[in-house]
Formats: structure tokens, C-alpha cells, sequence
């Protein structure tokens, strides 16, 4: 009886160390210095958005800003997204306040036609930098990036001028300034070699009818022009198709991208324009904190990585045409002559 009385409290005892919670752990050792070691931050993402005017695949205009915007995504390990619009205002502002809500870092507006919607929507996201493709505009957080095509179409002009003597024409897409401004380099170009040279211009009022700019190319051509150039993105294509069914003796130029395929014997050369490498510099610095503008960025000639223009070897220009229009590219890199003088 006594050996029964000693081993129950045992068996209490161990019943009791079962039933007990687990101790807590002891507390981590201080860091040097007696503060505990830091978390690593969780890194923001920078994030940019791209409002397109048109298919991103249109091989020209719209095609340069998708693929600058890769650029950052790859180089800059950036989260990217892009849009494509039609043309209209509500939507361009929708869009311009859906990324900036989610707190996009940079937002490219790619024409002219976003910097009304983007000079709506900035003051309200103070945070977001909102850049327009074509544009003069600098207000706070609103920057324009102006390429100056009104100093490769001078060089088209003077190339029109000497090879197609008996006039050449103009198809734009809407008129506005980077348009207008195209023209007004154009006719520049071609009165500097001849000023009495005759230039017919028409603009369409949109981007993508190329069935109404292969109508006004080829209204132009039947009246006696012998060079029709078109700045009217997808657009455009149908002035290629107006050219190369009218001859190889009428002429053309390409304008924001390689076109030589659509007009092979009719494409004298190419105007091309790489924003890339400019737009993932502003992107960096803006990832970085360090982006401080003091006006719009503007691009020209004088930038030969963002804008070039590339001759056709099947169609080589003559000695002469080729000295002149190299002399008139200096001038303008020089800054002696005004491609948008009136």
C-alpha cells in the first residue's frame, strides 16, 4: 500500500508537465550596438504607362513608343503598360487618371492630341510625371517631348525640289502643330533650292484612313506632282500605295520608320526616329529621384541617335542632291538656318 501511495503523486506529476504550455522562446540577441537588426525594405516598383493613338504595331509612330517603353521595362526592371485610344479627349483623361491613381511613377501621352488631357489631370497627382510625345508644353508635372521632324522634312524638301521639279505635295494627318510644322520645314526646304516651287498640302483629319490619303496622293499626282511625302502614321501607308501604282518616276519618303518595302522603287529614303535611348534616360533619372526639368525636351538633327534619316541604295540620290542636302543638314545642326522660319 505504500509503494501505490508513493508512485501516484509521481504519475500526477507527469500527467501535470504534459498538460503544460510550451515556454516561450528566448528573446533574440540585440544587434551590435544594442538595437535589434533591421527588416530589408520591400523595394517600390516604378512603374510607367503609355496611351497610344493607334495600333503599337503600326510599324512607325506608335511602334517607337512601345518599344522605348520594353526598353525601360527590360533596362530599368520597370512594370509597364500601355493603352491604345481612339481619338477622343474623355478617354485620353480616363486613361491619364487610371495609371496615375495606381501610382504610376511616369505616364507618355504619345501626340500632341494628350496634352490638354494631361494638363487636366496633373495637378491632381502632383507625384506623376506626365510626358507628351510632340509637344512644346512645360507646366510642373506636364513635360513635352518634342522631336523637330520640321528639320528632316527641310532635307526632304530640298530633295524634292531637285529631283521632282515639277511640284510635289504634302499628306498630313490632323493638323496640328507637329504636323503643321512638318509641312512648314517642307515647303522651307524646297523654296531654298527654288522659291517659286509649287507644294500642295491636305490634311485628312485623322491617322488611320489610308484609303482617303491614297486618295489625296493620288488627286496631287494626277495635277502634276512628282513627290508626295505623307506624315499621317498608319495612315501614310496609303500614299505609298498612290506612289508605287503611279511609276516609278513619282517619289516618296518614309517617316518614322523603314517603308522601303511598301514603295521600293518609289522610297528615295527614310526619316527615323529613336526615342528609345532618350526616353529610358529621362526614365532613369526619374527612377532615381534625380530628373529635374526646366523646360521640354526637344530632339533634332543634331541628336543623330533620336533622329536620322536613311537613304534607299537601290534608289541612290545624284552627287549633287546628296551635297546639298548634306550642306543644309549642317546649317540647320549649326543653327544657321530656321526650318521654321515663315
Amino acid at each position: 500500500m505504500k509503494k501505490l501511495l508513493l508512485i501516484l503523486p509521481l504519475l500526477l506529476a507527469l500527467v501535470l508537465a504534459a498538460c503544460a504550455p510550451p515556454a516561450a522562446p528566448a528573446p533574440a540577441a540585440p544587434a551590435a550596438g544594442g538595437e535589434e537588426a533591421a527588416q530589408p525594405a520591400e523595394e517600390e516598383v516604378f512603374k510607367v504607362g503609355l496611351l497610344s493613338p493607334g495600333s503599337v504595331n503600326d510599324e512607325g509612330w506608335n511602334s517607337i513608343a512601345y518599344h522605348a517603353m520594353l526598353r525601360i521595362q527590360d533596362e530599368l526592371g520597370a512594370e509597364m503598360s500601355y493603352v491604345e485610344l481612339e481619338q477622343d479627349p474623355a478617354s485620353f483623361e480616363k486613361a491619364f487618371r487610371d495609371y496615375a491613381s495606381q501610382g504610376y511613377d511616369m505616364i507618355l501621352g504619345h501626340g500632341f492630341e494628350f496634352q490638354d488631357a494631361a494638363l487636366t489631370v496633373a495637378p491632381e497627382y502632383p507625384d506623376t510625371y506626365f510626358f507628351i510625345s510632340s509637344s512644346r508644353v512645360f507646366e510642373n508635372n506636364v513635360i513635352g517631348l518634342n522631336t523637330d521632324s520640321s528639320q528632316p522634312f527641310y532635307l526632304m524638301g530640298v530633295i524634292a525640289a531637285m529631283m521632282a521639279p515639277e511640284g510635289a505635295g504634302f499628306v498630313g494627318g490632323m493638323e496640328i502643330p507637329p504636323i503643321s510644322e512638318a509641312l512648314t520645314g517642307f515647303i522651307n526646304g524646297a523654296h531654298s533650292v527654288n522659291p517659286d516651287y509649287p507644294v500642295a498640302s491636305t490634311f485628312i483629319g485623322n491617322f488611320t484612313d489610308a484609303a482617303a490619303a491614297k486618295e489625296a496622293a493620288l488627286s496631287m499626282i494626277a495635277q502634276g506632282a512628282r513627290f508626295v511625302v505623307p506624315d499621317a502614321d498608319v495612315a501614310g501607308l496609303g500614299v505609298f500605295q498612290a506612289v508605287a501604282e503611279s511609276g516609278p518616276d513619282v517619289y516618296t519618303f518614309g517617316a518614322f520608320g523603314d517603308f522601303t518595302d511598301k514603295a521600293p522603287d518609289n522610297i528615295l529614303g527614310n526619316y527615323l526616329a529613336d526615342y528609345g535611348q532618350g526616353i529610358v534616360n529621362i526614365a532613369k533619372a526619374v527612377k532615381e529621384g534625380t530628373f529635374e526639368p526646366t523646360g521640354n525636351i526637344e530632339f533634332g538633327l543634331a541628336n543623330p541617335d533620336v533622329m536620322w534619316i536613311e537613304f534607299n541604295p537601290n534608289k541612290p540620290l545624284p552627287e549633287d542632291v546628296m551635297a546639298a542636302v548634306e550642306a543644309a543638314k549642317q546649317a540647320i545642326i549649326a543653327g544657321e538656318v530656321n526650318t521654321l522660319a515663315e
